[in-house]
């Protein structure tokens, strides 16, 4: 049963003092999900059930954005909850997290301007298209690589910096940040 005002998942608990308990149900992530990226640029998911195109959107709570991401269809409706991107193959990670990126907003990075490190932290001065900015990672949060060769930094409220084409940075930058790469 679906809850209308939260539309959340629920199930009735027997009743106590002539009150029924109403509690959310567990979500389950869907075994032997498969991602992928299709010819049409778009995110496909194959179930048990079904193959379709979908989009991701990032549930609660938006500091662990790479957690409990719900896989919508064209009607809205949830295919698939995936609960740690890391849980899925190579593949399926590549293909979520370039639709995540797409989906949410992104600074782009064009300089690189400092790093410094502290004991649990990273600090980063950089010049986006909104102008300059600092925003702190962790330090054993690393930029991650993207499919068609850009950079993604995720900080410690949960927003991400993009650095579409490392190449073009320049070699202060590129310096500053390469230690930080694999």
């Amino acid at each position: 049963m679906t809850d209308t005002r939260t539309g959340l998942q629920t199930q009735t608990q027997p009743a106590r003092r002539g009150r029924a308990a109403v509690h959310p149900a567990p979500r389950r992530p869907t075994p032997g999900l498969e991602l992928w990226r299709g010819s049409d640029g778009q995110l496909w998911a194959r179930t048990a059930e079904r193959s379709c195109s979908v989009r991701p959107v990032r549930c609660f709570p938006w500091s662990q954005p790479g957690r409990f991401i719900s896989l919508r269809d064209r009607e809205d409706e949830e295919v698939a909850l995936v609960r740690d991107i890391g849980d899925l193959p190579y593949t399926g990670q590549r293909a979520l997290g370039t639709a995540l990126l797409e989906a949410g907003f992104v600074l782009v990075i064009g300089a690189v301007l400092d790093v410094e490190e502290e004991i649990e932290i990273r600090t980063f001065r950089v010049r986006t298209l909104q102008g300059e900015r600092s925003f702190q990672t962790l330090r054993d949060e690393w930029p991650r690589e993207m499919p068609g060769g850009g950079i993604l930094i995720r900080d410690v409220a949960g927003d991400l910096y993009l650095v579409p084409k490392p190449a073009d940075l320049d070699a202060r930058s590129r310096r500053l940040l390469w230690a930080f790469l694999d």
